[in-house]
This record gives structure tokens, sequence and C-alpha cells, in this order.
């Protein structure tokens, strides 16, 4: 069979959004003006290449506060954190640089909110997420955590007539949709964010899976297992009928996932670093005939997120000007 024609789709947007470019920015920057040892707490975000490329620069990652010695700096992840852990940081007077995605903090204020206005808060997600595990604990006494319809017809709340729900940011679109309307159905005076919580990037990126899915005989996903928002590109591509997988690299891909394949679409999960990608690009090329690569841009992509004010300063600070990761 002639290889011509073997095609991959590129997607666009892929790879890291705004909240990712500055937590990583964030631990290289500390790294640099602070110097070793920098902890951070849990991944600082679910990418196992990111993670081993910031250890051999000198970060150490925990799972808890208590590995981090008194008095030492430590950086919150992307995924934020609840406000015992933050309580337990000022008690053991570590120095805390805080990573969390802006729109993270965005549903922890929104949690507070609806607490405070005495709601039940219903909590979209999945329940072990680093993510979920902090905005629970913004108020953990009135917030159930669901993350199916299935577990939406088990609520029961005090007061139905007061009752708000908020999502993960990673989630499927798709099926956070559906959980949605279940509550609304069982609950016809819930509440909701004034704005989704789905996160843009997240978003994007499965809009752009969406487009292809007709076109492409394979998806590809580059990601680690633990990246939620990955996962929901795998989802939402098989929910289409297409085959797809997720690879942390290209030493993942199984010859057998390419027989008969003549067009692969390519993206990568927010936390996955581009050039993973370009080696799954020159793999493809080179070991199997697909020469042909045609970018397919769905949408524009060009959010921002400034740096907490530590960095700020320590930056302003330094003798030496620091070049800013900014891919």
């Amino acid at each position: 069979m002639s290889d011509t024609g073997k095609t991959v789709l590129l997607l666009k947007p892929r790879g890291f959004c705004a909240g990712v470019v500055r937590a990583i920015d964030i631990v290289r920057i500390a790294l640099e003006k602070f110097g070793p040892p920098i902890y951070v707490r849990k991944e600082i975000v679910h990418n196992r290449f990111v993670v081993e490329d910031l250890q051999s620069k000198g970060a150490i990652f925990v799972d808890e506060l208590t590995e981090v010695p008194a008095g030492e700096r430590v950086i919150y992840s992307a995924h934020g954190v609840s406000p015992e852990v933050r309580d337990n940081a000022k008690l053991r007077g570590l120095r805390v640089v805080d990573a969390t995605c802006p729109l993270v903090t965005k549903v922890h204020v929104e949690a507070v909110k609806f607490a405070k206005d005495g709601n039940s808060l219903i909590l979209i997600g999945h329940r072990d997420h680093d993510e979920v595990v902090g905005t629970l604990g913004e108020a953990p006494e009135v917030t159930q955590v669901v993350g199916s319809v299935e577990e939406v017809a088990l609520l029961q709340v005090p007061d139905p007539e007061r009752i708000a729900y908020l999502t993960q940011t990673t989630l499927s679109l798709d099926e956070s949709v559906n959980i949605i309307a279940a509550l609304q159905e069982k609950f016809p005076e819930i509440r909701g964010p004034q704005a989704k919580d789905i996160c843009y990037a997240t978003e994007n990126r499965q809009v752009a899976v969406k487009h292809v899915a007709e076109e492409a005989d394979l998806l590809l996903v580059v990601g680690s297992e633990n990246s939620s928002n990955s996962n929901r590109l795998v989802e939402v591509s098989r929910n289409l009928g297409t085959s797809s997988y997720l690879i942390d690299s290209f030493k993942d891909i199984q010859p057998e996932w390419l027989v008969g394949v003549k067009t692969v679409a390519l993206t990568a999960g927010a936390s996955a670093p581009e050039c993973l990608v370009e080696e799954v690009v020159q793999f493809l090329q080179e070991q199997n005939g697909f020469t042909q690569v045609r970018e397919v841009e769905v949408m524009p992509e060009n959010v921002r997120f400034g740096l907490p004010p530590e960095i700020v300063e320590a930056i302003a600070s330094a003798p030496v000007e620091t070049a800013v990761h900014a891919d």
C-alpha cells in the first residue's frame, strides 16, 4: 500500500494554557532568583515531562506541607489548595508563592460566596482530582461532589430552594452540560456561576477535536494519565466515533494503532509542552510515512496571566534581567 497522502492534522490551539505557562514560570523564576531548595506542593501541573524537567533544575515536589522544613519556600500547584493547607503553611512559617490558576481561584471565590449566602453547594467534578479537593475545602460542610448524572439522582439537600452549583475547570463540556441539566431538573431553583467555570483552554481544545473528528482516522492526545483535560479530549473524540489514545510521548504509540490510518489528528492537553508534540510529528513523518502536516487552527488563543507579587518583586530586585518562558 502506498503511503502517499498520509496526513497529520496538527490542531490549534493545543498544549500549554495561560495558567500552566504562569505556573511553570513561577517555579523556574523562583529557582533562578531565590535558589534551591524550592518546594512544590503536588505536581505543579499534571505532566510528567514538566515535573521531571523542573526536578532536574532543583525543584522538590512533595505531597504534603509536613514534608517541607519550617521556614522554607513552597509553591502551591496550579490546581489550588484548601484553606486548611493555607493555615498550615502559616503555622509552620512557610514562605508561600501561590501558582494557583486564576480561573481556579475564581471557582474558590464563588464557592465561598455561595456558601456565605446560605446555599448548599454541588461541585461537579472528579472527586480525587487536586483541583476538586482544594475547592471542596472552601466550604466542606455544605458541599457535595457529583461526577455523573446518576449521582445527581441520589442528591439530598436541606433546602432545595437554596442550592448552587460549580464545576471543575477541566471537565468535558458535553458531560457537564448533561449534569447541569439533571441538576436543574431535580432542583429548579438551583443557581450557577455568572460565567461558566470550565476554562477557555479546556473548551477550545475540545472544540478543535470536534472540528476534525470526522476527517481523522485516529486522534492522538499528548498528555499524562493524571491530566483531566487531556483525558477529556480522548473522551470527546471517542464519543464521536474516532479512535483516540492518550500518550505521554511518541514512545507510547503502538504500531497497530496506525494500521490502515491515512489521517492522524494530533493535539495536546493544556499541561503538555510543545516539544513533545514536535517529537510525535517527527516520529509519524520519519517512521510511518505521514509526510504531510497541516495545521488546523480552529480559533485564536491569546490569554496571558500576570505573575504573583512575590515573583514580580524578585524579578524587579534582581541585578540581571530574567528571560521569562512564554511559550
